[in-house]
Parts: structure tokens; sequence; C-alpha cells
């Protein structure tokens, strides 16, 4: 409304309000109202920004090369950049008024472009094919000590290198090249390897060889020790043979005294029992047969006693006219060997 409006930036712009020639207000993402016809707003970008690029450069052996890339840049000194760019934005159309911004990333692929050449004229097409690590190493601390990166108010901040490749007709004559040399390579690996198996089989006959003699000797040790251990077990029976007949000789000589002596202390028992009975039997002789026996008799088992009793009743049966045992007198006798010596005494009756 009558020329005032409004407006907000991002916070990855660096805004700085102009206002009839002078800076009133600068700073990151700013917002704020602004009078059109007497105020110009610059914008510059500060986050990082990409660009890829693809050029032609020649090699020390004269050879055509494309390097493909990338190289990644910020602006770190708006002051500088614009002061050689223009940066002023239109805010009506919100768009630069002028393609200077643009400029910038074309400056900067110049710097790359520039020491890239250099790099490459120092290389012979080979090596410069396979030194996209090298390049950008040297190129790097190259354009970072540039005094014209320093002047742009700029800092590099990454560049790489995708590929370095010759022409068409330069790579196939590669191509052919390194085919043979591979090829080659695969025919003198075949034979090595051929002449590897031969000498390895020869190696493997050597081996086997010398494994059947080694093993024909070690049976012959094996042998030998077998015997020489079978003679030493043989010897070894044989002292063993000769120290069993010479225990058993001694035991047999002992055995021939023991029996001697047993025989001569048997003899001696036999005289000394001879003799007891024969003082015995003398001692006896003038007493009565009853008498014996009772003596006999003495201190005997009652169930003997009675089977005398019984045998002396048997002897006389001719002398019984009957003779009666009653039940009770039998029951005592089995029951109680003392009950049946009393019973004995005075249950029998022979009439």
């Amino acid at each position: 409304m009558f020329g005032f409006r409004f407006v907000k930036f991002q916070p990855s712009d660096y805004v700085i309000k102009v206002k009839n020639g002078k800076v009133i207000q600068e700073g990151i993402g700013l917002s704020f109202h602004y009078y059109e016809p007497t105020t110009s707003v610059v914008v510059v970008p500060i986050s990082s920004i990409d660009v890829p690029f693809m050029f032609e450069e020649i090699t020390h052996d004269y050879q055509t090369v494309t390097v493909q890339g990338q190289l990644t840049y910020r602006i770190v000194d708006y002051k500088k950049t614009i002061q050689l760019l223009n940066y002023t934005y239109n805010l009506k159309k919100k768009t630069y008024i002028s393609d200077d911004p643009s400029k910038l990333a074309q400056r900067v692929i110049h710097i790359v472009k520039d020491q890239v050449k250099k790099q490459l004229a120092l290389l012979p097409l080979k090596e410069a094919i396979q030194s996209s690590e090298q390049l950008v190493q040297r190129i790097t601390s190259e354009v970072k000590g540039s005094e014209e990166i320093d002047n742009l108010g700029i800092e590099l901040m990454g560049l790489s290198i995708l590929a370095v490749l010759p022409n068409k007709e330069t790579m196939r004559a590669l191509e052919a090249k390194a085919r043979e040399e591979i090829l080659r390579d695969a025919d003198d690996a075949l034979y090595e390897r051929r002449n590897a198996s031969i000498d390895q089989e020869r190696k493997v006959k050597e081996n086997e060889l010398s494994t059947e003699i080694a093993v024909e000797t070690k049976k012959k040790q094996i042998r030998e020790t077998q015997l020489d251990a079978e003679r030493l077990v043989k010897q070894k029976q044989n002292e063993m043979k000769e120290e069993q007949l010479y225990f058993d000789t001694a035991l047999e000589e002992k055995r021939s005294s023991l029996i001697e002596l047993a025989i001569t202390n048997k003899n001696a028992q036999a005289d000394a029992k001879a003799y007891e009975l024969a003082a015995v039997m003398k001692a006896m002789s003038g007493i009565e047969p009853y008498v014996l026996q009772a003596m006999t008799n003495m201190g005997m088992d009652p169930n003997k006693l009675i089977a005398i009793a019984f045998q002396d009743i048997a002897e006389k049966a001719e002398k019984i006219g009957q003779l009666t045992i009653t039940p009770d007198l039998l029951q005592s006798m089995m029951s109680s060997p003392t009950a049946t010596s009393t019973a004995s005494n005075r249950g029998g009756q022979a009439r």
C-alpha cells in the first residue's frame, strides 16, 4: 500500500538493506518492511554451491582428454563478492537484476580449468588417465592458495575429478594394447602353470619314492626292534624258569624235612598215647565192670543215659514180663532233658 511492503528471507541468505545509497541493515535471514521506491536489497547466498564441469585438455604427449568432475564452494567474504559482482535483488520479481551471480561459478570453473591444464601438461596420457586422486590434491592446494579466489571472497570446499577420458580412437588403441598385454600375461600364466604342474608332479613322485623308502626302512627298524625284544623276552623267560626250578627244588627239600619231622612227631605222640593207655588199663585192671560203667556215665547227657537205660532193659527182656511207658513220660522226655531224667527215675515201671 502506497509502496510499503514486507519481505522475509531464508536463513541461507545474507541480506544487505540499502536505502538512499546507505546500508541501514544487514544480516542473515532478515525480515523487514521497506519502501519500494527508495530501497534496494543485496542478497548473497551463504550455503555451499555445487558446480559440475567437463572440459577438454591436452596431455604432455599431445593427447586430448576429457576431464569430468565437480567442485563445491561458498561465499565467505560478502563485501569482496558484492564489490566485484552485482547481487542486487529484485524484490518484486524475486530474482537478481543481473546475471553476475551465475558468472561467479564460471569464474571458479575457469580457475580450476587453468590448474587442470597446468597439471595435465606435465603428465603423459597413461599417467593422466590414472591420476585423478593426484590431480585433485594438487589442484585443490593450488586453488586454495590462489589470489583470484581470495579476491572473489569465496572458499573452495571440495573438488572431485570423476574421470579423465581420452577420445574414442585413443581409448580403443589403449584397450587393444591392454588386451594384448592381458592375453600375453594369460599365456605366460598358462605356461608357468603347466611348468609348475610338471614340477609339482615330479616332486610328488619323488616324495612318494622317498616315502616308500622311508617306510621300508622304518619297517626294517621295527622288525629288528621286535626281534631284539623277543630275544630279551625269551632270555628273561629262561632266567625265570631257572629261578622257578631253584625255588621248587628248595621247596621240595624243605617239604622232605618237614615230612620227616612230622613223622617223628607222630611216632612220639603215638608212643605217648600208648604209654598213657597202658598206664590207664593197668590202673583199672582190678576195678569191677559196673564201677567202670558208673564212672563212664558220670557227667553224661541225660538223653544218652536214657538210651543206655533202655539198652539195659533190652538186654534183660527175658526177665521182664511187661513194660509200660506212659505218654506223659515220653512227653516229658522230649520237652526237657532235666524233666526227662526225673521222669525216668520215677515214671517207668516194670512188672
